[in-house]
């Protein structure tokens, strides 16, 4: 039996999409043993995934034991992997790869590192599918194996009866009407530079209550709450009574039941696109600027899918300018995108999965 190892220790979105490896790995190889290194945080996203058949947690304590991560080091050693996929790429992996004794190991060619895997994949620096540069860079390590007629692209969740039941019963006890569409706000981003103004998002709410009767829920974290009532608040009163801002998930998986239901994601970019996207929902994204549209605007076709970024009206603004730089000038590139800009493409968006 052939065994496997794929490893991605980054955030949410990263991991839901390097899932697609283990996905067409299981079609190449049915009787494999598949093993998913991931950071204990993003978890969730994999349950219930039958092309997976071991999680491997990497917790904090790996971090900050040398002790903890030589053991688990060692624990990967034993399984005697045939074939060990780095799809994250960083100290921490190279490390864990370079102990792993697999028989052939592949990832990214990066200088200085090469020597610790067999096969080094270069990195396409453009799209040459609507699937996006994050979901092409990924598949390329498929590649040395010769699979290409069992790659499936496109990242699936799995969610169970009763958690699909919980949510529409959660539905139900809000009193939402279900012959509505439902909208969900990706309303703040990761951190502060990867948020679009607050002001700007409750215009973008607003244009959406003012002209589609639909049902609106905001997707925020606890901690969060107080830059989500600011929004809120920004809100005319017709939107207002739209907004069910109460009604939340109790965990990830909970929040993946209750996009589910929904029909369409709008908002900043993040873990919850790439999840409303594994759950086959038409998705709007607002790009921050210093973020490579090239390379998360996957699946776009303008149709179901659909982003804008400030580049895309102003491309002046970022020539010869280094992500670093884009990152620090971050809250003031925001500025420039107004929601003039944005609402002629959400409006058409709009007309295709809000009507």
């Amino acid at each position: 039996m052939k065994k496997i190892l794929v490893i991605q220790q980054k955030m949410i979105g990263d991991v839901l999409l390097s899932s697609i490896l283990c996905n067409s790995l299981r079609k190449a190889y049915p009787t494999a043993q598949i093993d998913y290194l991931v950071h204990e945080n993003t978890v969730p996203v994999l349950e219930n995934n039958p092309n997976i058949d071991t999680i491997i947690r990497f917790t904090e304590k790996h971090k900050s034991s040398r002790r903890a991560f030589l053991k688990l080091g060692k624990k990967i050693r034993a399984e005697k992997y045939d074939i060990l996929i780095d799809a994250y790429s960083k100290l921490e992996s190279w490390l864990l790869s370079a102990m792993s004794g697999a028989k052939q190991k592949i990832s990214y060619k990066k200088i200085g590192r090469n020597f610790i895997y067999d096969i080094n994949v270069p990195y396409e620096d453009a799209p040459k599918t609507s699937l996006g540069l994050a979901i092409e860079r990924r598949l390329s390590l498929l590649k040395p194996l010769s699979i290409e007629k069992y790659i499936n692209p496109i990242p699936k969740l799995f969610l169970t009866n009763a958690e699909m039941q919980t949510a529409k019963n959660l539905f139900k006890k809000f009193g939402i009407n279900e012959s509505k569409k439902t909208v969900m706000i990706s309303l703040l981003g990761s951190e502060e530079k990867k948020t679009y103004p607050l002001p700007f998002m409750a215009k973008i709410i607003d244009f959406i209550g003012q002209n589609y009767d639909v049902t609106i829920l905001f997707n925020y974290f606890p901690k969060q709450i107080k830059e989500a009532k600011i929004i809120l608040n920004l809100c005319s009163e017709k939107t207002k009574s739209k907004i069910y801002f109460d009604f939340l998930g109790q965990d990830l998986r909970s929040f993946i039941a209750i996009m589910n239901e929904c029909d369409a994601i709008i908002g900043n970019d993040g873990g919850a696109i790439n999840m409303a996207k594994a759950l086959n929902k038409p998705s709007f994204i607002i790009f921050s600027p210093w973020i490579e549209k090239k390379m998360w605007a996957t699946f776009e076709d303008g149709i179901n899918h659909s982003s804008v970024h400030l580049e895309d009206y102003q491309p002046n603004l970022f020539r010869e300018k280094t992500e670093k730089e884009l990152k620090d000038e971050a809250e003031n590139l925001y500025l420039e995108l107004k929601p003039e800009l944005i609402i002629p493409k959400l409006e058409l968006f709009a007309s295709y999965h809000l009507k």
